[in-house]
C-alpha cells in the first residue's frame, strides 16, 4: 500500500521535470529564433563573374513564419510555466487556458519547422540570364555560414517542439499517477473501516 507522503514526492518530481521540459522549451525558441533572424544577410558570389546577389533569411516566408512561431511559442510556454508554478492550477483560468498553450505550443512548432525544412530543400533565387540559382549550392560562394545557420535554427525548432511534447507527457503522467494514488487511497479507507466494524463485534 503506498504511502502518502511517496505519492507527495512522485508529484514533485514529475512536476519538476515538467517544468525543466518547459523552460528547455521556452529557451530553445527563443534560440532559434535569434539564430534565424541573425542568418539576416549573405552575398551570393556565383562564378565567372556574374552578379551577385543578397540574400535573407526573409526572403523565405517559410523562415519568417519559422521565426514568428518560435517567439509565439515562447510566451506560450511562459505563461504555461506561470500559471503552472505561481496560480498552482486552481483557477479556473489556470484549467482553461494550460491545456490550450499545451496544444498551440508544438502545433505552431512543429508547422513553422515542417514549413522550413521543406522550403530549405529549395532554397534558390531567380537570376537575370540564369534562370533559378540555389543558394546552398556548392559551386556558389559566400552561402555557407548562412545555410548553416539556417539548417541549425530549424534543428533547434524541432528540439523546442520535441521538449514542449515532452512536457505534455510527463504533465500527463502527473494526473495519471493523482487519480491513481487517489482511487487507492479510497480503497484503503474502505478497507480499514471494514476491518475496524470486524472488530467491532
Amino acid at each position: 500500500m503506498p504511502c502518502d507522503g511517496d505519492d507527495k514526492e512522485s508529484k514533485g518530481g514529475l512536476n519538476a521535470v515538467n517544468i525543466a521540459a518547459r523552460v528547455a522549451a521556452m529557451g530553445l525558441a527563443v534560440a532559434s529564433a535569434a539564430l534565424m533572424v541573425t542568418a539576416s544577410q549573405c552575398t551570393v558570389v556565383l562564378p565567372n563573374g556574374a552578379e551577385a546577389h543578397t540574400v535573407t533569411y526573409s526572403d523565405f516566408g517559410p523562415f519568417v513564419y519559422l521565426v514568428v512561431a518560435n517567439a509565439i511559442a515562447a510566451v506560450m510556454v511562459g505563461v504555461a510555466i506561470f500559471l503552472s508554478v505561481w496560480k498552482k492550477g486552481s483557477g479556473k483560468c489556470s484549467r482553461v487556458l494550460v491545456p490550450l498553450l499545451d496544444v498551440a505550443a508544438p502545433a505552431l512548432l512543429y508547422s513553422a519547422t515542417g514549413a522550413a525544412f521543406a522550403t530549405s530543400e529549395y532554397m534558390s533565387y531567380c537570376s537575370p540570364g540564369r534562370g533559378r540559382i540555389s543558394v546552398c549550392d556548392g559551386t556558389v560562394r559566400g552561402t555557407n555560414n548562412f545555410c548553416s545557420q539556417v539548417h541549425m535554427a530549424m534543428y533547434i525548432s524541432l528540439a523546442a517542439a520535441g521538449a514542449v511534447s515532452a512536457a505534455e507527457l510527463v504533465k500527463n503522467l502527473t494526473l495519471s499517477s493523482l487519480s491513481f494514488g487517489s482511487s487507492g487511497s479510497d480503497s484503503s479507507s474502505d478497507a480499514g473501516c471494514e476491518h475496524g466494524c470486524h472488530h467491532k463485534h
